[in-house]
């Protein structure tokens, strides 16, 4: 299933009003190429990074295409909703890949400002879907999803982040499971933090 929504019905829209916290935390996205917002569900992780995707794109024009990695239901219902929902994103352009491989990349061909993919497919567009990676800002939605340096979603976003000139990851449990995933300095692997560095920076811990 694809789509690409360019306009919103009048009369759908709400006001935004944002939250102090949201403020700041769209202005940290902005002043910040590299930044992970680790906020609990339900305090507008997405509308606070739409607002932010807004301006780079349609306001100062830093940003061309922005790619945003969630959870299928998530990027198939979630951040279509928050788009066609408020008021000041008015004008901003998305499309959804998901399903056949051949709707897939007919989302991905479209010209808009915001690609809408499921994480489970983010190996195939980096490495089998022959299209050019050229989103030169990536969201990954649920950043503890990627904490796994053998998954090959991880890896396949390790490889293109050289290419991606902003990134953001967001969470709400970045220590799904407690203190081990926080730090396991007595363990051969590397605490989930350490793997959101990976992920962020480009696969250099220093």
């Amino acid at each position: 299933m694809c789509w690409t929504m360019k306009h919103r019905l009048e009369g759908y829209s709400m006001k935004y009003e944002p939250h102090e916290y949201q403020v700041y935390a769209t202005e940290y996205i902005l002043q910040h190429p590299i930044a992970a917002i680790l906020l609990n569900m339900g305090l507008g992780k997405s509308v606070i990074t739409l607002t932010a995707i807004f301006d780079l794109t349609l306001d100062s024009f830093l940003i061309r295409k922005v790619l945003v990695i969630a959870p299928l239901r998530v990027a198939r219902d979630t951040w279509p909703a928050e788009i066609e929902k408020w008021d000041h994103l008015r004008g901003l352009t998305y499309t959804v890949a998901i399903g056949s491989e051949s709707q897939r990349k007919a989302a991905l061909l479209q010209r808009v400002q915001v690609y809408l993919i499921n994480r489970e497919n983010v190996e195939w567009l980096v490495t089998k879907s022959g299209l050019p990676f050229d989103y030169d800002m990536v969201v990954v939605d649920e950043l503890s999803s990627f904490k796994s340096h053998q998954a090959k979603r991880f890896r396949s976003l390790v490889k293109v982040r050289p290419l991606v000139k902003r990134i953001v990851g967001l969470t709400g449990t970045p220590a799904s499971n407690g203190l081990i995933d926080l730090w396991c300095c007595h363990s051969p692997c590397l605490s989930a933090f350490e793997w959101f560095f990976l992920v962020l920076h480009g696969g250099v811990l220093g």
